[in-house]
């Protein structure tokens, strides 16, 4: 800043200022110390101005997978309202193990961030002391929970996997069964969609349950599966995911079955390309661009007014009908 100031013909503690604040120098002053910087390709040191500040103008974004189309879509929105109000996200991938997900607490805490996003309500026990103690808001997207740890912006699983069930049901679906990766929120649809359409038709619904992430291979592994070994015939699917549903359409079609008149599909999180998939694909939406947006608008109330009460907020799903079930 010396040399800038020494450049720009100004003060050390006018270019300070004006990194700082640029409201409180004139235009033309302002002007010159930009010049100055773009000159020489100086970088403003964030961790001595947080220092001053106590904002380190960072917010940390957790997620358990960066190529999962789910997660991408909510954190470009929440990236979005951040980078409006002048704050970049600091992103890592987690995974599903609460362990590495508390590695990552650690690790991003020490770089002294202003909030946090996680995905999840389920954290080990060391992760929510570390979160509370750090005095920063936090919020978990994509689930709700009584006990949230600061703020929490979701949808309840086990409902939407009633829904789906329901929604079966009363398409006229006689039996069912699930395919799908073993992440624990998918886990919980998956028992609440055979609990409650075992209770609607009294049939039991058997399952291809794969310990990896979605994936196109896992939908066409998992039907066949259920064809080959578990004497599945006619019926729907419920998939933990889109993608895991559109490898379900693949292998039906790669049979020549029917589709929805001997298999019906329903997917989870209505990606992008589920009404382009042949035939189109019925599933469950969840708003993911309403979500980041509402985790980022919270997390800058909580900035601007200080600590106050937990919220949480269902944000509710819907199913989307298309010809695949």
């Amino acid at each position: 800043m010396e040399m800038i100031g020494r450049i720009a013909g100004v003060s050390q503690v006018t270019v300070s200022r004006a990194l700082s604040d640029p409201s409180k120098v004139s235009p033309a002053t302002l002007r010159k110390i930009q010049d100055a910087i773009a000159a020489t390709g100086f970088v403003p040191n964030a961790l001595a101005g947080a220092l001053a500040s106590r904002r380190s103008r960072l917010v940390s974004t957790l997620v358990p997978s960066i190529t999962n189309l789910t997660y991408s879509s909510m954190v470009k929105s929440f990236a979005q309202e951040m980078r409006a109000q002048g704050y970049q996200i600091m992103l890592s991938e987690c995974g599903f193990d609460p362990a590495e997900e508390e590695a990552a607490v650690m690790t991003h805490l020490s770089r002294r961030p202003d909030a946090m996003l996680l995905v999840g309500t389920r954290h080990s026990a060391n992760t929510r002391k570390m979160l509370l103690a750090a005095g920063i808001p936090v919020v978990e997207v994509w689930d709700i929970t009584d006990t949230p740890i600061d703020l929490c912006f979701g949808f309840s699983h086990p409902e939407a996997g009633k829904a789906a069930a329901r929604f079966a049901a009363g398409a006229g679906y006689a039996r069912a069964a699930c395919v799908g990766a073993s992440d624990e929120r998918a886990l919980r649809r998956k028992e609440a969609f055979r609990a409650e359409f075992r209770a609607l038709t009294g049939t039991e619904v058997p399952e291809a349950r794969f310990e990896s992430e979605a994936s196109l291979g896992i939908g066409r592994a998992g039907l066949a599966r259920l064809l080959d070994t578990e004497g599945f015939e006619k019926g729907v699917v419920f998939c933990s995911s889109d993608l895991v549903a559109h490898g379900v359409l693949l292998e039906a079609a790669s049979r020549g079955l029917a589709i929805p008149g001997d298999i019906a599909v329903i997917g989870f999180g209505d990606q992008g390309f589920a009404p382009d998939t042949f035939p189109p694909l019925t599933s469950m939406r969840v708003d993911r661009g309403a979500l980041g947006a509402s985790a980022a608008r919270a997390i800058f109330d909580r900035l601007d007014r200080g600590h106050s009460a937990p919220i949480v907020t269902d944000i509710g799903f819907e199913i989307i009908r298309r010809e695949s079930a």
